[in-house]
C-alpha cells in the first residue's frame, strides 16, 4: 500500500539554528512554501520546519523537539562526510560503525543537531 516517505515534521525549539545546522552541516536547501512555511529540501524528500508553540495544524498530538531519530543515507563516501563534520565543529557521538539499513547493511555515523535529535548518517556498501 505505501510506497516511500514523501516527508516528515520536525519541531524545533530555535529556527536558525535548526536551518544552520541541516543546510550547513547537512547541506539540504532551506525552502519557504505557503503562508511562509519552511521545510529543508534533500532529494526527492522534504523536512517540515515547525518552530515549537507555533505549529500548524493539524499536528502530532505531542510535538517535541529532540525526539526524533533519523537515519540518512550520504550521496558521498561516508570518509567524506566525517572530514566534512570535522571541518564543521560538529561532534561525532559514534562510529563509523556497522548497521542494517532498510535494504541491507550499512556504514554510520551519529551526531545530535541542535534539539537533541539523533541524527544517522550512512553509506551502503558499494
Amino acid at each position: 500500500m505505501i510506497d516511500h516517505l514523501d516527508h516528515l515534521v520536525l519541531t524545533t525549539t530555535d529556527l536558525a539554528a535548526c536551518e544552520d545546522f541541516y543546510t550547513r552541516v547537512l547541506g539540504m536547501r532551506l525552502e519557504v512554501f505557503g503562508a511562509g512555511r519552511k521545510a529543508l529540501r534533500y532529494g526527492n524528500q522534504k523536512i517540515n520546519l515547525h518552530e515549537r508553540g507555533h505549529e500548524f495544524e493539524p499536528k502530532a498530538h505531542l510535538p517535541a523537539p529532540g525526539a526524533l531519530d533519523l537515519c540518512f543515507i550520504a550521496r558521498e563516501p561516508l570518509d567524506l562526510v566525517i572530514a566534512h563534520l570535522q571541518r564543521e565543529g560538529w561532534p561525532i557521538l559514534e562510529g563509523p560503525v556497522a548497521r542494517t539499513g532498510a535494504t541491507g547493511p550499512i556504514r554510520s555515523v551519529y551526531v545530535r543537531d541542535p534539539d537533541l535529535n539523533l541524527i544517522e548518517i550512512a553509506e551502503y556498501p558499494t
